[in-house]
């Protein structure tokens, strides 16, 4: 707020000399021969302000200011309260505890909160992490397994590496993912759960948005379908129970998922699940939006009908148990996909396609069809194109069906039908106890699930280690960082004022 909007139409005296009130002066007298009046009141003048007389950027500081300011006031209030309520914590788990050691906890407390407060000061930017690979890359970025190397490690330390994500801020304003963007930043601020992949930090300059997050080095359950193109009802069973788990997480968080699906789902060192890809951003491909799907359905009736070269034409494929190995090329084409900027419906409810209301239970529709695929080895409404798909999705009644030739338990199809109908009449639309409590999950200790021995454990030759990634992916350099914001494209910060966020635990040395 500045000097203007605190004067904004309050009245005011006129300047006068310092010293005794100035008297006014008589009507009738010219500015240059005016005559005093003796005890007359002063006079008052009201400030009028004009706006329009200021050129625009002067208009784009002054909302830029205002946002900064607003934001620096939010944040620093945040952190006192944070901090305030970790000194609480500390302060009542000591109080059984001995003296001595509640001197030492307090004053290693105290040292990471100095910690904290230079981690807050110092300006972090690409070049203090060295890239060792790029793992993912789509329209609107990329993402690459980065080693820090400033500030350096303690001695005998090893450099932590992360998973940093960049995306571009011109193609975020121009393809309307702005709201998409902050939320994906929000949740993963907000997150502190083991089934959510971990933020650490943001950044950005003039050009480039920047997250730095977990390295989860296992791949995704995409990659193990491909591997072993179905599983058994026992191994689907631990996947989906941890995913039930990490999708309670997203929701008591106050937050939609809207786009789990098989790529989203990461395997971690010791095989469990950590969800991720907020915001509809999977692998940066367009967000699953109405309009989009919308503008598919208007195109003419003849691209029905238009088949790609190198597409996997569904109609010449036999979806039964016996083929299953077929449908591995229908999935790395939907990969390929998937990090493309158009997407796949495949997994997204059909009242989100529609358009319609939704809420919270849109996510148990996905786990229902990642259930489907984990038991039965392909998609549900899996097809060539896009709008097959989608015209499948919206008539899920008719086309949701399951091969003659396999037979899964009497709870698996239940599960499956009870999370793939109506929104009004779906399993966990009262919350994910609804769905913990179905046979299906019979014996299952959902408390305990990290300390099970996953089915499946990745094989780690080092914690940098990217085998269970795609090598096909071109790591020749794009993403050229732009200057510290405020140096240039000045109509692209303001968007982003409040993005940056630096959690408690990530400290340097």
């Amino acid at each position: 707020m500045d000097i203007a909007d605190l004067m904004d139409g309050v009245e005011y005296a006129a300047a006068q000399p310092a010293g005794p009130p100035q008297p006014s002066y008589a009507a009738g007298h010219s500015s240059t021969q005016q005559v005093p009046v003796a005890g007359a009141a002063p006079v008052y003048r009201k400030m009028e302000r004009c706006p329009e007389q200021y050129g625009r950027k002067a208009a784009r500081n002054r909302e830029r200011c205002s946002h900064l300011a607003s934001d620096y006031f939010r944040e620093n209030v945040k952190r006192v309260r944070q901090r305030n309520q970790r000194y609480a914590e500390l302060d009542d788990a000591l109080r059984p505890a001995l003296e001595p050691q509640a001197d030492h906890l307090w004053a290693q407390s105290g040292t990471q909160e100095g910690r904290y407060l230079r981690f807050l000061r110092t300006r972090d930017g690409p070049n203090n992490y060295k890239t060792l690979r790029i793992i993912g890359r789509g329209g609107y970025g990329e993402v690459r397994l980065v080693q820090r190397h400033y500030p350096p490690p303690p001695p005998g330390a090893q450099p932590q590496v992360f998973a940093l994500k960049t995306l571009l801020k011109r193609e975020m304003v121009n393809k309307n993912q702005l709201a998409y963007v902050r939320a994906e930043r929000d949740i993963l601020a907000e997150a502190d759960s083991p089934w959510l992949v971990r933020l650490y930090t943001t950044f950005q300059d003039s050009k480039l948005l920047y997250l730095l997050l977990e390295y989860v080095p296992g791949g995704d359950l995409m990659g193990l379908l491909i591997q072993y193109e179905f599983f058994t009802e026992d191994v689907t069973r631990f996947y989906i129970a941890e995913m039930v788990l990490a999708i309670d997480a997203v929701h008591r968080l106050g937050f939609i998922h809207r786009d789990i699906k098989p790529d989203n789902v990461l395997i971690d060192a010791e095989g469990h699940i950590k969800l991720t890809d907020f915001g509809l951003s999977t692998g940066f491909h367009t967000t699953h939006d109405k309009s989009y799907y919308a503008h598919l359905m208007a195109q003419d009736q003849h691209l029905l009908k238009k088949r790609e070269r190198d597409s996997v034409n569904l109609d010449t494929i036999s979806l039964t148990a016996s083929n299953r190995s077929q449908i591995n090329g229908w999935r790395r084409s939907r990969r390929a996909l998937a990090y493309s900027a158009v997407g796949t419906p495949d997994y997204v409810a059909p009242e989100l396609l529609e358009g319609r209301g939704y809420s919270f239970e849109c996510d148990w529709w996905s786990m229902g069809a990642i259930l489907f695929e984990c038991l039965v080895g392909w998609a549900p409404f899996c097809s060539e194109s896009q709008m097959d798909t989608y015209r499948k999705v919206v008539n899920w009644e008719k086309y949701l069906s399951f091969p003659r030739d396999l037979e899964l338990s009497r709870a698996a199809e239940d599960l499956i039908l009870r999370l793939m109908c109506r929104a009004e009449d779906r399993l966990g639309r009262g919350g994910s106890s609804e769905v913990q409590s179905h046979p299906f999950f019979a014996g299952v200790a959902f408390s305990q699930l990290r300390q099970y021995r996953a089915p499946m454990t990745p094989t780690l030759k080092s914690p940098s280690d990217t085998s269970y990634f795609p090598d096909d992916i071109d790591q020749t350099e794009r993403m050229v960082p732009g200057t510290e914001v405020g140096e240039d494209l000045p109509d692209l910060s303001l968007p982003f004022i409040g993005y940056t966020f630096r959690r408690y635990e990530t400290t340097w040395g």
